[in-house]
């Protein structure tokens, strides 16, 4: 006898989807250097939980005002209620395919981003295994972190490199603040300086022009000309160097700079990224896992640019959830070098029953266990949540 279709999917494992919550973090948010800075009490990330039906609960993270991120959820719930747990894709897919009246990409599509990582934890733990492996494999075990730190005058900046290198991190991404926005490649230069000043010999660089910010002053001369500058200090990439939409501009300042251009933070979805990787835009490519659609989307844009020979690292400036992400994408599409770990953020280091911990050579170990692989702590989260009750935490 053949069995219908139907029949077939009944005989499917199915966990069905009961709840689904969002909730804003506040009280420590950390600066970002941006125009208009972020406040502490300003809720710019929030935590996702996907409760199931006698299974368990997974859980993810969201870039946005968390607001905006609480009132998506309750539009989006309905399409995931009833739906199978099991099934990050379908389920996340549905989601994209039945919100594009609502509008594409913006808060609705950093939700699904958020959804998509609970659905992965979700998956991760009723099969027993790490994300990366139900992602197709661990290429890595241990991972570098740079060390993600705002720009600052010369001697400030030196004094947080140091800071951060006493505790152990071997590369460092320094941006935003006052670089590029002072009309002075002298006072640019001097923080690169000091910056590079605080850092041995085998110590890694990494510059972040911040040009998504609110009114960036700069176009495609000003990043030749800082490109040039940055080479001299032996920067490893220069990252916003331009305006996010400035496809142009960013061909040509890749074809042009002597060290590896990056970007692609606020792009959403597959979509956004394929002109900028069919036109040799970018060398490194950096898709952020709490915005651009979860971890499901994360996978056909690193495979996207592989196949155009971009290298890809996550941009991650984001929770520990984030960050948990970051990790088990790391582990599982070959040759990525980094991750991005914000210094000193109580979002990412006072969230986790574990938290994440440098060996002596600077390297973070990548989870291994179920989903995600960590553990959200319910006493460290209820500083900064104000209904943690509906996340069930254990």
């Amino acid at each position: 006898m053949i069995n219908s279709p139907a029949a077939e999917q009944n005989t499917s494992p199915f966990l069905a989807i009961t709840e689904v919550h969002c909730v804003p973090l506040v009280g420590e948010s950390p600066k970002g250097g941006w125009a208009t800075e972020i406040r502490p009490e300003d809720p710019i990330h929030a935590i996702i939980a996907i409760h199931t039906k006698d299974g368990p609960t997974g859980y993810g993270s969201v870039f946005t005002n968390g607001h905006l991120a609480y009132e998506a959820v309750k539009l989006l719930a309905p399409l995931l209620i009833g739906a199978n747990a099991l099934e990050p894709g379908r389920s996340t897919e549905n989601l994209h395919q039945n919100s594009f009246w609502m509008g594409r990409g913006g808060t609705l599509t950093n939700v699904i981003s958020g959804l998509n990582i609970a659905l992965w934890d979700i998956l991760g733990k009723v099969t027993g295994l790490p994300v990366s492996t139900l992602l197709g494999g661990r290429y890595l075990e241990k991972v570098k972190p740079y060390c993600s730190l705002l720009m600052d005058e010369p001697a400030v900046m030196r004094d947080t490199i140091v800071k951060y290198r006493e505790e152990g991190y071997r590369a460092f991404k320094i941006g935003w603040g006052p670089f590029g926005r002072r009309d002075n490649y002298r006072s640019d230069e001097a923080i690169i300086e000091a910056a590079r000043s605080a850092l041995p010999e085998g110590y890694e660089l990494f510059v972040d022009a911040g040009a998504s910010d609110a009114y960036w002053p700069n176009g495609l001369k000003w990043a030749l000309r800082t490109a040039e500058m940055l080479r001299d200090y032996d920067v490893g990439w220069f990252e916003e160097a331009l305006v996010p939409d400035d496809l142009e501009g960013f061909v040509t300042l890749r074809r042009q700079a002597m060290l590896p251009i990056t970007g692609g933070e606020v792009l959403t979805r597959r979509q956004s990224f394929q002109p900028f990787l069919e036109r040799g835009a970018f060398d490194i490519v950096q898709p952020d896992v709490t915005k651009v659609g979860g971890i499901s989307e994360q996978r056909y844009i690193y495979e996207m640019a592989a196949a155009h020979g971009v290298a890809y690292v996550g941009h991650g400036w984001n929770t520990a959830l984030g960050l948990a992400a970051d990790l088990q994408m790391a582990a599982a599409f070959p040759n990525t070098r980094y991750v991005e770990y914000i210094g000193g953020s109580a979002y990412v280091d006072g969230l986790l029953k574990t938290p994440f911990s440098l060996d002596p050579n600077g390297m973070l170990t990548i989870p291994h266990g179920p989903g995600l692989g960590v553990q959200l702590d319910p006493g460290k989260l209820a500083r900064y949540v104000r209904d943690i009750d509906v996340l069930r935490l254990a």
